[in-house]
C-alpha cells in the first residue's frame, strides 16, 4: 500500500521563503520516489496545520520548515503530541541545536572544538565590545544566518547594531575565527562528505549567499589535509550524536588551514532542501539522488525523544 506523507512548509519565522522553496522540492523528490504526498503550507493558523494532519491523517510528516516555530521543537511538540512520525530530530535535539548557547554548552561538555563566546543583552552591546575585534553577532534562536553580523577592528557599527537589534533581549557574541567556511552532513551514523563553501560576495556565508543562484560556489569534497578532513567528519558526528539528533543533519564549520585549527559553528537539525543546499549536494556525492535522500528520511521518520 502506497505510504502517505505530509510536507509540511512555510511557517511563520524569517526562514519561510527558505522552507517553501525546500517544501516544493522535497513534494516532487516524494512523489518520484512513489509516495502520495499531502502538501500542507503552514502559516500562523496552527488549529487549521492540526486539521490538516488530522484530517486525513498521513503516515509520516515530512518536515521541511525552517527556522523559529519549525526546527526549534514547537511543531515538533505538536507532532509527537498527535502521535504522528516526523522525520528529522525531536523536541529535545531541535530545541537544543537552535538555542546556540545551549548547543555550545551541549559541545563544550562533548570536548568538541568551539570559539570563545559570551551571550550579553541589547544593552552590553551598546556600552562595550563584550569581545577584542574582530567578532561575531548572532541572534541566539535564528538561523540561515539570519541576523548575523561581523565587528571587525576598527568598526564603529556595534553600537548601531545594538540599537537595532530585534531577536530578543540577548545576543550571541563570538570570537571570529579566520579561515575557510566548511560544512559537513550527517546522515544517521554516517559522516558524508566536507564542503568548502566559497561565498561570492565576500569572505562570509550570509543569507544571499546561502540561497541566491550563483550566491556562492561548493567544492565537495573539500581539498584540505586528510587528518583534517577525517577530523571534521568525526567531530560533525560527534555533535550531532551530543545533541541527540537524528535523521539528517549539518554542522558548520571555520577552518583556518595555516594553524590547523578546525572550530563546530552549530548544528542544522533542519538543513536546507532547496536546489543551492548543501546536504542533497553531499548525499549526491556519495551516490544517494535527492529523491533516495527523501525516502531514506521518511523512513527514519518517528516521534518522541
Amino acid at each position: 500500500m502506497t505510504q502517505t506523507v505530509a510536507v509540511l512548509y512555510g511557517g511563520k519565522s524569517a526562514e519561510r521563503e527558505v522552507s517553501l522553496s525546500s517544501g516544493r522540492e522535497c513534494i516532487v523528490a516524494l512523489r518520484e520516489a512513489g509516495f502520495d504526498v499531502l502538501p500542507i503550507e503552514v502559516t500562523e493558523d496552527l488549529p487549521a496545520v492540526i486539521h490538516a494532519l488530522t484530517h486525513p491523517r498521513p503516515d509520516a510528516v515530512f518536515n521541511a520548515l525552517h527556522g523559529r516555530y519549525g526546527e526549534d521543537g514547537c511543531i515538533q511538540g505538536v507532532l509527537d503530541w498527535l502521535g504522528i512520525p516526523y522525520t528529522h530530530s525531536g523536541v529535545r535535539a531541535s530545541a537544543l541545536a537552535m538555542d546556540k548557547a545551549a548547543a555550545k554548552a551541549v559541545f563544550r561538555a562533548a570536548g568538541l572544538p568551539i570559539a570563545e563566546h559570551r551571550l550579553v543583552t541589547r544593552d552590553e552591546l551598546e556600552a562595550a565590545d563584550p569581545l577584542p575585534m574582530p567578532y561575531v553577532v548572532k541572534p541566539v534562536n535564528e538561523g540561515s544566518s539570519v541576523g548575523v553580523h561581523i565587528v571587525k577592528t576598527g568598526s564603529n557599527c556595534r553600537a548601531e547594531i545594538a540599537r537595532s537589534w530585534h531577536y530578543g533581549d540577548h545576543a550571541m557574541v563570538e570570537a571570529y575565527v579566520p579561515g575557510r567556511e566548511l560544512t559537513v552532513g550527517v546522515m544517521g551514523d554516517r559522516a558524508l562528505a566536507v564542503t568548502d563553501i566559497l561565498a561570492d560576495a565576500g569572505t562570509f556565508y550570509d543569507y544571499e549567499s546561502k540561497y541566491a543562484a550563483g550566491g556562492s560556489r561548493h567544492v565537495v569534497p573539500a581539498r584540505m589535509p586528510e587528518e583534517d578532513y577525517a577530523r571534521a567528519l568525526d567531530v560533525a558526528l560527534r555533535a550531532h550524536q551530543a545533541l541527540g539528533c537524528r535523521g539528517a543533519s549539518r554542522a558548520d564549520f571555520r577552518y583556518d588551514e595555516e594553524q590547523r585549527n578546525l572550530v563546530l559553528l552549530e548544528v542544522n537539525t533542519q538543513p536546507g532542501l532547496t536546489p543551492t543546499s548543501l546536504l542533497p549536494e553531499q548525499a549526491a556525492h556519495c551516490g544517494i539522488p535527492f529523491p533516495a535522500l527523501c525516502a531514506w528520511m521518511v523512513k527514519e521518520a518517528r516521534h518522541g525523544a
